[in-house]
């Protein structure tokens, strides 16, 4: 193992997502950057593993090689599920090529983010104020669906779903999240995103403290105070507050993550740590950036 690991807990890896390389969304954020950089860069860096990006291959047989030659893991990739307005079996049917891929490369997690039930058109580019809210009467079904999906994806792919809290989604405030939470079955895992809990106005060490036994994966994002409460403030999208740099990486805003360093450190957590910022490559140099967060985080956890 890198020396520079060795204040890892165990049961803890450290990894990144290629967001910081290119963004999944905003395509000409990073274009012109090869898949082979971004893992090149990883690896040199010292990072266990990765998430998937829009540059990845999409079957195992191209993709494995690609990783294993870098020493890399597939520590986990997002879904985008509907459960929200479609059944498990259709769920089941849209998520298996994804699925497919996580499991034939080792990962033991997926990301699910709920993309149904959101502002019509193009939702991210609306005005965060224009997000839609569950209504109480629908959310008993959503998780009795979410708790069966759940369960298949696990017994048939050996996968646990990792709900990602997130701006503009159906569970952004902590209130949408503890609604959901508190009905889920115990397979329901949850994805714990910095970034996105102080983006929606809640302290995440919250989720630790009233969900720390369902957090299946972790999100360190950091935040921009000086950028994230001037988008609030006029009412921006999500996809303006990104390119004007409302998240970075962890160390170069000001989210303290003292709280979730004590969680990995007391052994309540197992799984990865995923380094992660929605923000211009051109701004923001990817490789110096997540490097920077890197030392941040083994910092915080000696």
């Amino acid at each position: 193992m890198n020396q520079s690991l060795s204040s890892l807990p165990q049961g803890v890896r450290l990894g990144v997502s290629p967001l910081s390389w290119a963004n999944d969304v905003l395509e000409d954020l990073g274009a012109n950057i090869p898949l082979e950089t971004c893992l090149d860069d990883a690896a040199a860096i010292g990072y266990q593993g990765i998430e998937l990006g829009r540059k990845f291959p999409r079957d195992a047989a191209t993709l494995r090689p690609f990783l294993e030659s870098r020493g890399l893991a597939l520590a986990s990739g997002w879904h985008s599920g509907e459960l929200a307005e479609r059944d498990v079996n259709a769920e089941m049917a849209a998520v298996a090529p994804h699925a497919s891929l996580l499991r034939d490369l080792g990962s033991s997690v997926m990301v699910y983010g709920e993309v149904a039930m959101m502002t019509p058109g193009a939702p991210l580019d609306a005005p965060m104020s224009k997000r839609l809210v569950m209504p109480d009467d629908a959310v008993a079904d959503y998780v009795m669906r979410l708790t069966e999906f759940s369960k298949r994806l696990r017994g048939q792919y050996g996968l646990r779903l990792a709900y990602h809290h997130h701006l503009m989604m159906v569970a952004e405030t902590f209130d949408d999240v503890s609604a959901l939470f508190d009905r889920a079955g115990s397979e329901v895992g949850l994805l714990l995103d910095t970034g996105h809990a102080v983006g929606a106005g809640f302290d995440y060490a919250l989720l630790i403290e009233r969900f720390g036994d369902r957090v299946a994966h972790i999100h360190l994002k950091d935040v921009r105070s000086r950028v994230m409460e001037p988008v609030r403030v006029a009412d921006l999208s999500f996809n303006e507050g990104v390119r004007r740099g409302m998240f970075t990486v962890p160390g170069d805003g000001d989210v303290d993550f003292g709280p979730v360093a004590d969680f990995a450190r007391s052994g309540g957590y197992q799984g990865w740590l995923i380094v992660e910022a929605e923000q211009d490559p051109e701004a923001a140099p990817p490789r110096p950036a997540v490097a920077r967060a890197f030392n941040h985080i083994l910092d915080q956890l000696r």
